[in-house]
C-alpha cells in the first residue's frame, strides 16, 4: 500500500486487484471454453462425430452463452457481481468436469453432449456482465480503457496456454485430463474472488478512503449514482440506437474471434496440414497477440479518448482496428505457405483485439448502473455471432472451401467497422438518461 505524499495517509489499489484477478478468472473461462476445441478431434473420434455433428457442440456452449448474457447482466445488476460471478465460476467448474462422465456407450451421447456444453455457457455467461458492473462501479472513466485491457488480455491468454497444455494432456493423459485441470483452477479461482472482491468500493475492507474519493470522483454521472439512481429499465437499452449499432458491430466481432476458438486448430492440422505439436504452437500466435493487443488497444484508446474525446478514443479506434482486422483475415486466406498464413492471421486476431476495450467502456459509460444489463445485451450480439460461425463455417468450408470460410468472416469484419461511425457514447447524455428515469 501506498502513501498519499501530501497527507501520508495510506493509498490503496484495490480496484487493480480486482482487475487483475478478473484477468485471471477471464483467462481460466477461456482455458475451459476452448479446451474442446483442441480435444474435438479426440472426442469425435471416440464419440464418432463429425465435424458438422462437432460444430453443434461449438455451438451449443455458445448459444447457452448468448442467451443467458443479457439475464446474467441483469443477475448481476441486482444480486452484484461478488455473488453472481463467484457462483458462475464453480457452475462452469462442475459442467466442465461432467463432460467427462460420457462416453461411447451414454444412451443418447450427442444430446447430452449437447446438453452439457450449453448449461456449461449458461454458467459462463455471467463473467462479463458481471465484470463490467466491477469496471461501473470501480474504474474511473479514465483508466476503463486500460481496466477492460487487462481483463480481456485474460482471453489471449487463456486461450493460448490452452494449446500447449491441452496438447501435452492429449498426448500424455487424454482428452479427459484436460477438463479436470481446468475444472479445478475454476473453483479455486472463484474462490479467491469471493474472498477479495466486493460490489462497490466503500464496502472493501481493505480499500483507503483516498481510493473511494479517487473512483468517486471519476466517474460518470457519479453524483448521480450517489444518490440512488434507478437502473435503466429494458425499453430505454432497447431504443438506444448506440447499443443498436454496438452490439451488431460485437456479432460481427464475436464471428470472427470464434472462427479462432473454434476452427483454427483444427484448420492448421486437417487443412494446412501440420502435425500435433506444429498445430499446438502455431495456434497460440492468434492468442498472444490478442494478449498483446488487449491492453495496448486499451491504453491506446484511453489516450486518444482524453486528447480528442470518446469518438476518437472508443468509436474511430475501434472501427480502424476492426476493419484492419477484416484485411489481414482476407490476406491470410490468400498466403500459399501455412506458417506465413498463420502469422498474417495471428495479425488479424491482434488488430480485432485492439477494439476490445472499446465495446466494454462504451457499454459501461451508457448503463452505468446497468452495466451488466447494457454489457450483457452487447455480448449476447457477440455470442450469436460466435455460435453461427462454430456451425456455419464447417458447412461453408464443406461447400465452398476454407478460404471462404474466412472471407465471409473478413466481410463481417468490415460491416462491423462501418457499425461504430455514427455512435455517439457522450457521457452528458447518457447521465441524462439515467436521471430521467430515475
Amino acid at each position: 500500500m501506498e502513501t498519499d505524499s501530501g497527507t501520508g495517509a495510506p493509498n490503496s489499489r484495490i480496484r487493480w486487484l480486482l482487475i487483475f484477478w478478473i484477468f485471471v478468472v477471464s483467462a481460466i473461462a477461456y482455458l475451459d471454453r476452448v479446451n474442446i476445441s483442441i480435444a474435438g478431434q479426440s472426442i469425435a473420434r471416440e464419440f464418432h462425430l463429425n465435424n458438422v455433428q462437432l460444430g453443434w457442440v461449438f455451438s451449443a456452449f455458445v448459444i447457452g452463452y448468448a442467451i443467458f448474457q443479457a439475464p446474467g447482466g441483469a443477475l448481476a445488476d441486482r444480486l452484484g457481481p461478488r455473488r453472481v460471478l463467484g457462483l458462475g465460476v464453480i457452475w462452469w467448474g462442475v459442467f466442465t468436469a461432467l463432460v467427462t462422465a460420457l462416453s461411447p456407450g451414454t444412451a443418447g451421447l450427442l444430446f447430452c453432449l449437447l446438453a452439457v456444453r450449453f448449461v456449461l455457457g449458461m454458467g459462463e455467461a455471467v463473467v462479463y456482465p458481471a465484470s463490467n458492473c466491477i469496471v461501473a462501479a470501480w474504474i474511473p472513466t479514465a483508466e476503463r480503457g486500460v481496466a477492460n485491457g487487462i481483463i480481456f488480455a485474460g482471453v489471449g491468454i487463456g486461450a493460448g496456454v490452452t494449446s500447449p497444455l491441452i496438447t501435452y494432456l492429449l498426448i500424455h493423459a487424454g482428452w479427459r485430463s484436460s477438463f479436470w485441470v481446468s475444472a479445478a483452477l475454476g473453483f479455486i479461482a472463484g474462490g479467491v474472488w469471493y474472498v477479495i472482491a466486493r460490489d462497490k468500493p466503500e464496502e472493501h475492507p481493505w480499500i483507503s478512503a483516498r481510493e473511494v474519493h479517487l473512483i468517486e470522483a471519476g466517474l460518470p454521472g457519479s453524483q448521480a449514482i450517489r444518490r440512488g439512481a434507478a437502473p435503466l429499465p429494458w425499453r430505454s437499452i432497447l431504443n438506444n440506437p448506440n447499443i443498436w449499432a454496438v452490439t451488431f458491430s460485437y456479432f460481427a466481432y464475436g464471428y470472427a474471434a470464434y472462427i479462432f476458438f473454434s476452427w483454427f486448430f483444427i484448420y492448421l492440422s486437417s487443412v494446412r496440414k501440420l502435425n500435433l505439436r506444429q498445430s499446438g504452437f502455431y495456434t497460440m500466435l492468434p492468442f498472444i497477440a490478442m494478449a498483446v493487443a488487449s491492453p495496448l488497444g486499451g491504453w491506446i484508446s484511453d489516450r486518444l479518448t482524453k486528447r480528442w474525446g470518446p469518438r476518437v478514443g472508443r468509436c474511430y479506434l475501434a472501427a480502424a482496428a476492426i476493419g484492419l482486422c477484416a484485411v489481414f483475415i482476407a490476406l491470410g486466406t490468400r498466403a500459399e505457405d501455412a506458417r506465413v498464413a498463420t502469422v498474417i492471421l495471428a495479425g488479424g486476431a491482434g488488430a480485432l483485439y485492439l477494439s476490445q476495450s472499446s465495446f466494454w467502456s462504451v457499454s459501461a459509460d451508457i448503463g452505468k448502473r446497468s452495466a451488466g444489463s447494457v454489457s450483457g445485451f452487447m455480448n449476447m450480439g457477440g455470442q450469436f455471432g460466435g455460435a453461427l460461425t462454430a456451425s456455419l463455417t464447417p458447412i461453408i468450408a464443406n461447400h465452398f472451401g476454407w478460404g471462404v470460410s474466412f472471407l465471409v468472416a473478413a466481410c463481417l469484419c468490415a460491416a462491423g467497422a462501418l457499425a461504430w461511425l455514427p455512435v455517439h457514447p457522450q457521457t452528458t447524455e447518457n447521465t441524462a438518461t439515467v436521471a430521467a428515469t430515475s
